[in-house]
């Protein structure tokens, strides 16, 4: 059974043809069978009344042919044999044509049949890549596929809702969250700035403000997170090579104060998806190849444009990364807590990349450079696949 079912096609349509196929050809030949035995019965009873000698039926041996009158077993054996093999070999050919002409309609009716679930599989793929608000909305009679249509778009609305009542949760927990921490650090900055502030409070001041411009990061960082695993809603033209070239401006200083030798060769790479994001996840890229390198290190961003799409690929020197280490530094809140820097950051910078880039249906990869450092790669798709409407469902249907 395992043998069999490593031969056995993935493909509904094609599993549904083979079977209309072989149960047409199992019919055909239980028919050819039954339809031999039936005539050799019949054949045998009309040779054995005409080479019968003692029949009393004048008329029916009379409406023989003459040849067949005084034969004996010998020729009845030849008549039958040579009758049989040409009813088999005539029967055979037309089971197999007939077979052919069963299975060619079979891949076409399993085709029709199977139409509306190829459409309502690809418009689901798009609506899950795309965004949530719209719906299969199949116009069809009540059925197997219309229930399958209808279940489909009650969980659709289900999720809507979910995700609806999760952005809410977010924008609020957001507004709380910031809020005492602009409080605090305003207050921090009122006694700093009072005249006679010792040093000791503004030592603390400077600390506090630290803590509190920490905390506002990471709340963003959450909040860039959370909104590029959800639906991309607001998709335009863009270009990657901008992207770099302002993430490479806002970390210059710290480049340059690190000693860190910036090589940027950034070709056009057209793309389209959300500025806000693109522009957060390119960022991401550039700045943790400054943080997590050494100091008189290299920094190489190239920006390209392939047939995958627009890709954005950043290289940098710095600490040894193990192969296995690679996949845990796309995982939140995960650091090397053991390398050069690595201190420095909230765990989310490669996280939001990749979240960023699937959301707007690329990828994003990474892997070790020899003797320390990282080659990144983050690939978007320049076109997204459109989502089919009802009506057009409707069409194909």
């Amino acid at each position: 059974m395992k043998a069999l079912a490593r031969f056995w096609p993935a493909s509904l349509r094609l599993q549904l043809t083979l079977l209309f196929g072989t149960i047409f050809f199992i019919a055909a030949t239980a028919v050819l069978a039954v339809t031999m035995v039936l005539v050799d019965n019949s054949l045998r009873y009309a040779l054995t009344l005409a080479f019968d000698e003692t029949c009393k039926d004048a008329a029916q041996l009379q409406s023989l042919p003459a040849p067949l009158h005084g034969g004996n077993d010998t020729t009845k054996q030849v008549i039958a044999a040579s009758m049989q093999q040409n009813l088999l070999l005539k029967g055979a050919v037309t089971v197999l044509v007939v077979g052919a002409v069963a299975v060619t309609a079979a891949w076409f009716v399993s085709g029709r049949l199977l139409r509306p679930l190829q459409a309502i599989s690809s418009t689901a793929s798009a609506i899950a890549g795309r965004t949530l608000h719209r719906r299969i909305a199949l116009r069809a009679r009540p059925g197997e596929i219309k229930i399958l249509a209808d279940s489909f778009d009650n969980m659709l609305d289900r999720l809507d809702q979910a995700f609806a009542g999760q952005e809410r949760f977010i924008a609020n927990a957001a507004h709380e969250l910031k809020t005492p921490i602009a409080v605090n650090r305003t207050l921090v900055e009122v006694a700093m700035n009072r005249r006679g502030a010792p040093p000791e409070v503004l030592l603390l001041g400077e600390n506090l403000l630290s803590v509190c411009m920490r905390h506002e990061r990471l709340i963003d960082a959450l909040l860039t997170l959370a909104r590029a695993t959800d639906t991309v809603t607001e998709r335009r033209q863009l270009d990657l090579a901008d992207l770099a070239r302002n993430a490479l401006v806002g970390t210059a200083d710290e480049a340059a104060a690190r000693s860190i030798d910036i090589d940027a060769v950034l070709a056009p790479a057209p793309a389209t998806g959300d500025p806000v994001l693109l522009e957060q996840a390119v960022r991401n890229l550039v700045d943790n190849a400054v943080r997590y390198n050494i100091t008189g290190g290299a920094l190489k961003v190239r920006t390209a444009q392939g047939l995958h799409g627009a890709s954005v690929m950043v290289s940098n020197t710095g600490p040894e990364i193990a192969d296995h280490e690679v996949p845990g530094l796309f995982m939140p809140f995960r650091r090397l807590t053991d390398r050069v820097g690595s201190t420095r950051g909230s765990g989310l910078g490669l996280s939001i990349v990749r979240a960023v880039a699937q959301a707007h249906g690329g990828e994003v990869a990474a892997r070790p450079r020899p003797g320390g450092g990282l080659d990144t790669e983050m690939t978007v798709p320049q076109r997204t696949a459109s989502v089919a409407s009802g009506n057009e469902l409707r069409d194909q249907l």
